[in-house]
């Protein structure tokens, strides 16, 4: 394929961008450090906050995001991966950058790392980067695409970092147990500087790796805490001096509630004024594509949850347990996820389950992921998320509750297909 130009379209430069790498994957950071250097990138002007975690990444940047525009503040927020464009995963005050923005700084990168190869999302994430230098946000929010220490995004030594939870995933890169995938997550601590982590039993390597990067750190459960009282909750935690700080009568969110609470401890560190007022309206407003996303089509509520992995469908199973009347599910996962747990966790919470298969490299069959059931199941494979809500649309007894999980892939396709046929 030709090298893309400056009067390139961006799915010429997507497309290139992903042929142009062997890998799909490449840990470290020497290769775009040298690119970011040739490109002058300069953030000192935004207090910038990195977040890592297994689970609760997007949640903790949604809400950051939410209280400093409800502020007033200017914020960029780099996530992935993205569900329909790649443009959502470069945010300017909510709004995805342009087209043109984003091949304007491909061009520039290209130019930049003359022989060097960079993958895909080490393209992404410079491109990022350069926006948010071009642009100067007052906050810019920097989410880890995997592990941390050498994770593309850690060539930015963040002012406040946050490492959300630890959990058993991407085992093949960061390890199989706890201790390591900690150790990689809290890479991105920096001396001196405010850690934060959310994980209320974390493994020893969070805090080991903070003493020794001189990191300091604030535990949930110990600096900050969290507690839900009737259909609010209150919060208590540490003031960038040290004092004790508490903001009660919460709203209720409809994002986790334990990424809120480090949302909040996070916020004591960044150096842009906001209200108790505002914080708790921020905190209430926040929203994130496929996280418990609610659709209603004709009479039926459908939830599309990303869930890939044991410790995100356990927090699936407790939203389960609050919604009323029957409920059947449609699953499509990856072949390196912990398809087994997954499966333990909801199978038994669903009375119909459609099992699909994910048109991707590392995509599961539905027949694959059947393997997983227990004959007692009503399971029925699907050759794709589409056909799966088209068999539930025309049945005769769909239920109140059509959940769709399992993968980020699954929830695009889901996306894709309701907003294309709102009937």
């Amino acid at each position: 394929m030709l090298q893309p130009n400056c009067k390139s379209s961006l799915d010429d430069w997507l497309s290139w961008m992903e042929s142009c790498h062997p890998s799909e994957i490449e840990l470290g950071l020497d290769r775009i450090r040298k690119v970011a250097d040739n490109l002058s990138i300069d953030l000192s002007g935004s207090t910038v906050v990195t977040v890592a975690g297994t689970n609760g990444k997007g949640s903790t940047i949604s809400y950051l995001q939410s209280i400093y525009l409800q502020a007033g503040y200017s914020v960029g927020a780099f996530t992935s991966p993205h569900f329909l464009d790649y443009n959502e995963r470069v945010q300017i005050n909510g709004r995805c950058a342009s087209d043109q923005q984003l091949c304007e700084v491909f061009n520039r990168i290209n130019q930049a790392r003359g022989e060097i190869p960079l993958t895909y999302f080490e393209f992404g994430t410079l491109a990022a980067l350069l926006v948010f230098a071009d642009e100067t946000p007052d906050l810019v929010l920097l989410e880890v695409g995997l592990g941390g220490r050498l994770d593309a995004v850690n060539i930015i030594d963040a002012d406040i970092s946050i490492v959300t939870t630890v959990a058993l995933d991407h085992t093949d890169w960061l390890g199989d147990n706890r201790e390591d995938i900690g150790f990689e997550k809290a890479g991105v601590f920096r001396a001196g500087r405010p850690a934060i982590c959310g994980d209320l039993n974390p493994p020893d390597s969070i805090a080991k790796t903070a003493r020794e990067l001189k990191a300091k750190l604030f535990q949930s459960g110990q600096e900050y805490s969290f507690l839900e009282v009737d259909n609010s909750w209150h919060w208590k935690g540490v003031s960038s001096k040290g004092l004790a700080v508490e903001v009660e009568s919460i709203p209720l969110p409809s994002l986790p509630l334990p990424n809120a609470a480090t949302a909040l401890q996070a916020c004591q560190f960044i150096p842009l004024e906001v209200s108790f007022e505002q914080l708790k309206q921020g905190i209430s407003s926040a929203r994130l594509t496929g996280r418990m996303q609610k659709i209603t089509q004709t009479g039926v509520n459908y939830f599309l949850d990303v869930a890939h992995n044991p410790e995100a469908a356990e927090h699936l199973n407790k939203q389960l347990s609050q919604l009323n009347g029957a409920k059947w599910l449609v699953l499509g996962m990856l072949a390196d996820k912990d398809c087994q747990s997954v499966v333990r966790t909801l199978e038994s919470c669903f009375e119909r389950i459609y099992l699909v298969t994910l048109e991707t490299a590392r995509g599961l069959t539905g027949d694959d992921l059947q393997g997983f059931f227990s004959e007692e199941s009503d399971t029925r494979v699907k050759q794709s998320v589409t056909d799966a809500i088209g068999e539930i649309k025309t049945a005769n007894n769909v239920p109140e509750n059509v959940i769709i999980a399992g993968s980020f892939f699954t929830v695009a396709e889901a996306l894709n297909e309701l907003e294309m046929d709102p009937a």
